[in-house]
């Protein structure tokens, strides 16, 4: 899915970009979860400074601002890479899982309600799901989300700005931010029950499990 996903962004005119994994504690309190944030407890932490990269994607709030210096607008960057959480395992979480975060910088604010459906909708048809509804839902990060739920799973997380974490990033125009679940695409998807048959696994291939 993920090659699909990236073959469907190019061919749209994003830019694949590539950031580490390691994020700094400072990075992390830039985007509102400081060490005595309840949130900083589902963080797993390398060291007092350094931690595995959570859903947030602080590293293109930075890569919006470089390139801003460089790009005509509007430029859209996306990353699909692995993401960490400390959090119950269970049929729709995992502690290891990949995501795709895709940002919009500088379309009209005016734009960017409708543009936010259209990313979703390029990435939802890309992995094959025509059945979707959007839900605003409270964040303890951005405040009020938009979330694309399939069948009661979310499987997206988008916001727009301008936003009050902008300030700390030095970004002063609009922008369109959603995050995708990779695995939980896959569930909703081929409908599987449990989201560990198809995360990175010793057990599943495809998932399909091996040990029979």
């Amino acid at each position: 899915l993920c090659t699909t996903l990236r073959s469907a962004l190019l061919a749209a005119g994003c830019v694949e970009v590539v950031t580490p994994h390691i994020i700094s504690a400072d990075a992390l309190a830039k985007m509102g979860i400081a060490a005595d944030d309840p949130l900083a407890d589902q963080v797993f932490w390398l060291d007092r400074s350094h931690c595995l990269r959570p859903m947030l994607a602080p590293n293109l709030y930075t890569l919006m601002r470089r390139l801003g210096r460089h790009w005509r607008r509007p430029f859209a960057i996306f990353e699909i890479g692995t993401c960490f959480r400390r959090d119950s395992r269970g049929s729709r979480h995992l502690n290891e899982f990949t995501m795709l975060n895709l940002v919009e910088l500088g379309r009209s604010s005016a734009e960017s309600e409708a543009r936010l459906r259209e990313l979703a909708a390029l990435v939802l048809t890309a992995a094959g799901i025509t059945d979707y509804e959007f839900q605003t839902v409270p964040s303890g990060v951005y405040g009020d989300t938009t979330d694309v739920v399939v069948d009661g799973l979310e499987v997206c997380s988008a916001a727009l700005g301008p936003h009050p974490l902008d300030d700390a990033w030095g970004i002063v125009e609009p922008w369109v931010g959603l995050g995708f679940g990779v695995e939980r695409l896959i569930v909703a998807r081929d409908g599987y029950r449990n989201i560990e048959r198809v995360g990175r696994s010793l057990s599943y291939l495809d998932g399909v499990r091996l040990s029979v």
